[in-house]
């Protein structure tokens, strides 16, 4: 008996468990949510930085763990739509379905940019709310982690002092990371760079550089033979100083322009895992930022 009460005590004293089960959409959001929630959160990510995050399949894996989540995070704008609704409809989990406390959209928490002023077909995979690629901007993060650790804190009120101590402290790193990635970003700033998709337009917009052009003749529609004809006349015209694509697209085309317009091909991680030094949001921007200024200077 002696045993069985110390062994009790025991656990009492010892870290706590974790309270939160949280199933994150992507990468970004999975790190963002374990910064967030440390020792008190169990947290899940659906995919890898090497997916497209538009065309994930609805995976029986995918709906077990959400089955058990207390907390869905995700991009929102409908990045996810093409799997996210059947993952939760088919899960049975009443708590992380659209619109209830268990359902978390980091969209919600900052402003969308390139929204389109009709949607179509005959534009492509455009999103109607603005473009869901919020992320590559760290402003953005800092907004999202404020509303995350607020959600947290409202579906686990007694983890509620600790969320908020750990979401102080990140933001004070952040803010200190964001302000060294500005400075050494200057030279950055109007560098023109040909794009794949339109993920990188937040990236783009805050350290100021210009796209040079895009592989995609429209969003979701990969370049033909053609189009990648009239992009290498148009670089011969205008020459940028890259080919840039993110680590979960096809690299082909991006190789083929950059060696027929004479350019360094860049791969950027554009998430965590999307190469070995970005392993944490931290080290995701350290990458990216590294990887642009090689060539820049």
């Amino acid at each position: 008996m002696k045993a069985i009460i110390a062994f009790a005590l025991a656990a009492a004293c010892g870290p706590a468990l974790a309270t939160l089960n949280i199933f994150a959409c992507t990468p970004e959001w999975g790190a963002l949510a374990q910064e967030l929630g440390g020792d008190k959160a169990s947290v899940y990510t659906a995919t890898t930085a090497l997916q497209d995050p538009h065309r994930i399949e609805a995976r029986p894996s995918l709906i077990a763990r959400a089955r058990r989540a207390d907390l869905v995070v995700c991009t929102g704008a409908e990045l996810e739509v093409g799997w996210l609704p059947q993952v939760l409809g088919q899960s049975g989990n009443e708590k992380i379905q659209a619109g209830r406390p268990g359902y978390f959209e980091a969209a919600s928490a900052v402003e969308l940019i390139e929204r389109p002023p009709r949607v179509d077909r005959s534009l492509g995979d455009v999103h109607a709310a603005g473009n869901p690629h919020l992320h590559l901007d760290p402003r953005n993060i800092s907004r999202v982690a404020h509303a995350l650790a607020a959600r947290m804190s409202e579906l686990d009120a007694q983890g509620a002092p600790y969320f908020a101590a750990r979401a102080r402290a990140f933001q004070e790193r952040w803010r200190e990371a964001t302000a060294r990635w500005e400075r050494e970003a200057g030279p950055l700033k109007d560098l023109p760079l040909v794009t794949y998709h339109k993920d990188l337009s937040y990236l783009f917009a805050w350290l100021g550089m210009r796209n040079a052009g895009t592989l995609e003749p429209k969003p979701g529609l990969p370049p033909s033979t053609a189009y990648l004809a009239e992009l290498l006349a148009a670089l011969r015209r205008a020459p940028a100083r890259a080919v840039v694509r993110s680590a979960y697209q096809d690299p082909r085309g991006a190789d083929w322009l950059a060696q027929q317009a004479g350019l360094p091909s860049v791969m950027l991680p554009y998430t965590v895992g999307g190469s070995a030094r970005a392993s944490d949001l931290f080290g995701l921007y350290d990458d990216t930022i590294a990887r642009l200024l090689a060539v820049a200077r």
